[in-house]
């Protein structure tokens, strides 16, 4: 499960070799992926652009971006927003921009590309802190030693592996206190929860806005980094702010000056997804809502722990022994269930073990399949339990 060649795709099974597996490995947490509507709008875009556009956004950009740019400013309640290609272009161009010669102070479970873009940060100048996951009471002591003229705090909004979220609104707090900004890479949250509401037909809320809406914090001394790669299904990513941000990052930002640009199709792509978004985004969200809960049921069942107080749909669960890694890995496979592996050194061995993604491609069925596998994995292989007074046990998710 690492490395593999896809042979062959139908619905959210996939062939390796001769072996067919379900996929709880996507993060195309919407289904878009497979949406017929949005991959049979595409052949229009192809037929008036191309299949690619070929110049730098510094020198010419199709007027999708400016589509795509407008829906997306309205739909997240900024007031403006501006496209690259990944998010890694993002954190590696901007991070050192916003930074200069100032401090980063960098939750220390911040994901590896977040990271690298502090690196180069501090290559140009910049000294990074790193506090520990979460802390906030030693993320305000870094800060409240700090001289720096410019303060850029980092952290992730829906965390890649444990599926949960900071709590953006007292971060928001000492970023305000401190005078420094806060930057926030939601690439797991953006599409899977927005803003509350009473007609949220789910606790994921609406309109999937980001973890910014969702938890109802202004973007005041914030930036917000997210991507279409996950729910959206396509290669292209954005940065949400002000549009002073917006038209430096124009000239100072080296992706939008000289990388080559989506093609035509992710533009598509992210564009019919949006207006699908509209039609039936909420609809799409509750099944993930009702797929996802029904496995935490199941772990709960089994008594298995994992980190997710959230309910969103990243469930990792935790090995016993970590060496157990590639035969449990193996078992996995030969029963037929796709995973991401989290092995050492990418997650501390006490942490080495498996993360289930799901999406509204999913069936009850394939969910009726992984439920079963869980059981048979837990009698084989032993897994870490659940503490009695874990947030899990209690139905906080």
């Amino acid at each position: 499960m690492l490395d593999s060649i896809i042979d062959e795709v139908d619905g959210r099974r996939i062939r390796i070799g001769q072996h067919w597996l379900v996929d709880f490995a996507s993060c195309n947490y919407l289904g878009f992926d497979l949406d017929a509507e949005i991959i049979g709008a595409i052949p229009d875009y192809l037929d008036r652009w191309g299949t690619h556009p070929s110049w730098s956004r510094h020198l010419a950009s199709p007027a999708l971006y400016g589509e795509i740019e407008q829906e997306l400013t309205e739909l997240l309640g900024v007031e403006d927003t501006l496209l690259f290609p990944t998010i890694t272009h993002i954190h590696m161009s901007v991070i050192p921009v916003l930074a200069g010669e100032g401090s980063i102070f960098l939750d220390g479970r911040a994901h590896k590309t977040i990271y690298d873009g502090c690196v180069t940060a501090r290559g140009l100048g910049a000294t990074v802190e790193r506090f520990p996951h979460n802390d906030l009471e030693a993320l305000e002591s870094k800060l409240a030693r700090s001289s720096a003229a410019r303060r850029l705090i980092v952290t992730d909004g829906v965390h890649s592996m444990t599926g949960n979220a900071p709590d953006i609104s007292a971060l928001t707090s000492l970023a305000k206190e401190y005078d420094a900004l806060l930057y926030v890479d939601d690439a797991h949250g953006f599409g899977v929860i927005g803003e509350r509401g009473a007609a949220e037909p789910c606790d994921y809320g609406l309109r999937g806005n980001s973890v910014v809406r969702h938890q109802d914090v202004t973007y005041e001394n914030l930036i917000l980094v997210g991507g279409f790669s996950k729910a959206y299904s396509s290669l292209l990513a954005f940065i949400a702010g002000p549009s002073k941000l917006k038209q430096l990052l124009k000239t100072a930002a080296s992706p939008y000056i000289y990388s080559g640009p989506s093609p035509v199709a992710s533009l598509a792509t992210a564009l019919e997804g949006l207006r699908a978004n509209q039609r039936k985004g909420d609809l799409l969200r509750s099944e993930v809502h009702r797929l996802t809960h029904r496995v935490l049921d199941r772990l709960t069942e089994l008594d298995i722990a994992t980190p997710n107080e959230s309910g969103y749909p990243i469930i990792e669960f935790s090995l016993v022994d970590a060496d157990e890694i590639d035969e449990a890995g193996d078992y996995l496979f030969e029963r037929g269930v796709y995973v991401t592996i989290a092995s050492y050194p990418i997650v501390p061995k006490q942490e080495v073990g498996f993360r289930v993604q799901l999406t509204a491609a999913n069936t009850d069925a394939e969910v009726d399949h992984l439920n079963t596998v869980l059981g048979e994995l837990a009698e084989r292989f032993p897994l870490r339990i659940r503490e009695p007074s874990a947030p899990f046990a209690d139905g906080a998710r």
